[in-house]
């Protein structure tokens, strides 16, 4: 939200001001797309605010899935101030807690919650409803909504529970067998022992970093609140939002990873936002953090920056980027050493920093220059082989085909298969003689007796894979290496020398407006058979001629003359037709009504006698 981002730059109408474009919210989209991410989409509310919907990549994920995070990033791209509205809230006296955490698994790397006594549930400020409804959120209550501003603000989750509905100490444990769980949205999920949950003495009441439950839900009832704040492991939240198919804001969140560090800011502005509500009984936080988050430091060479960026990063304009970032630093000559800021979880090792100078002062300054390198590839002549044997096959008569490249056994298995396709092929045999088997039985459709089918392609093994042709009839099929089957067949392999000539046909050239793919009819078929005698004089093409005006769109090949001989003053014809429809499965009725109307046709010819 553009006006959300204000609360933090007060000053960004001002800056935006002296940027070329139209418009502060098409300014600023230019700042993201160009500085920080790509923008999606742009949209205005009815009340002048903007909502921008960004493109953030995962790397950046832990910061910028928050209004805090982009606000840093905008303060320090358009050299403004910073300013933050919750320092202003109150920090809460608080009373000492019995409140009793316990984690019996390492996925929880920090947990902290606090009790807040006499509250009261009810409609949320204005300004509070007025914030989520600008980013497409519904207002609940005053606490769930305090929850949900802080995660959309500082990018951390926050969950709440009703005191009152939970039993002894919360637990942070992997699910049980057997265990399950009724969500906030009244989702029974059945959990398993990989899932991460948070439980109470007698029930599991969430999924962590996922869902809460529905047994520790704050409602108009609630009276008293825990407030939990944590920090999860992402692959564990990941899995399990996986495994259960429930996809939230805030498990989006966990699973792009997120600093421990934050869990302090957090419970503040929570704390501070319940004050501001009215709220008064507040007990200390327990914090249950086992291996804290040690400083990180990160080297790089101004050198190795200038080298991969492509131009020359001089020293006032790198420590220009690394004050507007607030970037604690070192120098030793052309050596930098910065402590990294807790958030920042994408700068680890040096190059990163290249990035981050690149996108800061604008990778339009990078120079349009091509690398002065010799590359000579190396010729493969897999294609041209292929195109030579694929040439050989169809000149002597056989047709293409191609079959899956998955079967039931092989070396080489997949994961997240089909059940009875779990294994890379290792020969294209197999494969070939099913087609063969199916074309033989389509073949009355394919108005042809005889079935030479090909196929290239490639076969794997567990550590290479190879190029194969296969080929062959009902008979028997023949398999061979791309190579060995050209050093079989001379002619296929030799090279056509001279010049080509000019045998132009212009007609081949235009284009055949009557030529269109037509998919085959997923029915069976069903063959008959005409004979008849007819006097000599009578040719095939007139018998043929009768038959296709008294047949329909159910004959979709034929009729065919496949028999024909001469005996005294008469022939006999013999002619196929395939029957076939395109949306259900031909009954023997519907093809003989048809069949009948032709013989009856043909018998009132005079001297023609049906055999």
């Amino acid at each position: 939200s553009y006006n959300w981002l204000k609360w933090y730059l007060p000053d960004m109408p001002e800056a935006l001001g002296r940027r070329p474009s139209t418009g502060e919210a098409e300014k600023l989209s230019d700042v993201f797309t160009f500085h920080i991410c790509e923008v999606d989409s742009l949209e205005k509310l009815p009340d002048g605010d903007y909502v921008f919907d960004l493109k953030v990549l995962p790397d950046r994920a832990h910061d910028l899935l928050s209004h805090l995070g982009v606000a840093r990033e905008l303060s320090s791209l358009l050299g403004i101030s910073f300013n933050d509205p919750t320092a202003q809230y109150k920090i809460p006296e608080a009373t000492t807690t019995n409140l009793q955490i316990k984690l019996e698994t390492d996925k929880c790397r920090r947990y902290t919650a606090r009790i807040v006594r006499n509250v009261s549930v009810g409609a949320s400020p204005e300004w509070v409803v007025k914030h989520l409804e600008s980013i497409g959120q519904r207002s609940i209550n005053n606490v769930v909504d305090a929850a949900n501003l802080v995660m959309y603000d500082c990018g951390q989750p926050v969950h709440a529970f009703d005191l009152d509905k939970v039993s002894g100490a919360l637990t942070v444990r992997l699910a049980k067998v057997g265990e399950e769980i009724t969500t906030l949205d009244n989702k029974q999920v059945k959990l398993t022992e990989k899932d991460m949950v948070i439980a109470d003495d007698a029930h599991v009441l969430a999924i962590a970093g996922v869902k809460g439950g529905k047994i520790a839900e704050v409602d108009g009832n609630t009276k008293n609140i825990i407030i939990e704040i944590a920090n999860f492991d992402p692959a564990t939240v990941r899995k399990t939002r996986r495994s259960t198919n429930i996809f939230t804001d805030a498990a989006k969140r966990y699973e792009n990873d997120l600093s421990p560090e934050l869990c302090d800011s957090a419970m503040r502005e929570m704390s501070g936002l319940l004050v501001e509500y009215g709220f008064k009984d507040f007990e200390e936080t327990i914090d249950v953090y086992p291996n804290k988050q040690t400083p990180r430091t990160l080297s790089f060479r101004l050198s190795k920056m200038s080298s991969m960026l492509g131009y020359e990063l001089v020293p006032e304009e790198a420590e220009q980027v690394l004050n507007r970032y607030n970037f604690k630093f070192s120098k030793d000559g052309d050596k930098y050493e910065i402590d990294i800021p807790a958030m920042r979880l994408d700068l680890n090792i040096e190059e990163d920093m290249v990035d981050e100078f690149g996108r800061v002062l604008g990778y339009d300054k990078v120079p349009p220059i091509l690398p002065n390198i010799e590359y000579k590839p190396e010729v493969d002549d897999t294609y041209n082989k292929i195109s030579i044997a694929r040439a050989k096959l169809l000149a002597d008569c056989y047709s293409e085909v191609m079959t899956y490249d998955f079967c039931d056994k092989g070396e080489v298995e997949v994961l997240a298969s089909a059940s009875d396709k779990k294994f890379l092929r290792t020969n294209l045999k197999d494969g070939l003689v099913e087609s063969i088997k199916l074309n033989i039985l389509n073949s009355p459709l394919l108005g042809t007796a005889t079935v030479k089918v090909f196929e290239i392609g490639k076969v794997f093994f567990k550590d290479s894979e190879e190029w194969h042709v296969a080929y062959g009839d009902k008979k028997e099929v023949k398999e061979f290496t791309l190579d060995k089957f050209l050093e079989a067949s001379p002619d296929a392999s030799a090279q056509v020398l001279g010049s080509p000539s000019d045998y132009t046909r212009p007609d081949h050239s235009q284009k055949h407006t009557g030529s269109a793919f037509k998919m085959w009819s997923l029915y069976p078929f069903i063959v008959r058979d005409i004979a008849l005698w007819v006097p000599n004089a009578v040719s095939s093409d007139e018998v043929q001629k009768i038959i296709k005006e008294n047949a329909n769109e159910l004959v979709v090949k034929g009729p065919d003359l496949f028999d024909k001989f001469t005996k005294a003053e008469k022939t006999s014809y013999a002619f196929r037709l395939v029957f076939q429809a395109f949306d259900r499965t031909l009954t023997d009725a519907e093809v003989g009504g048809v069949m009948e109307k032709i013989n009856t046709m043909l018998k009132s010819r005079a001297d023609w006698e049906l055999r």
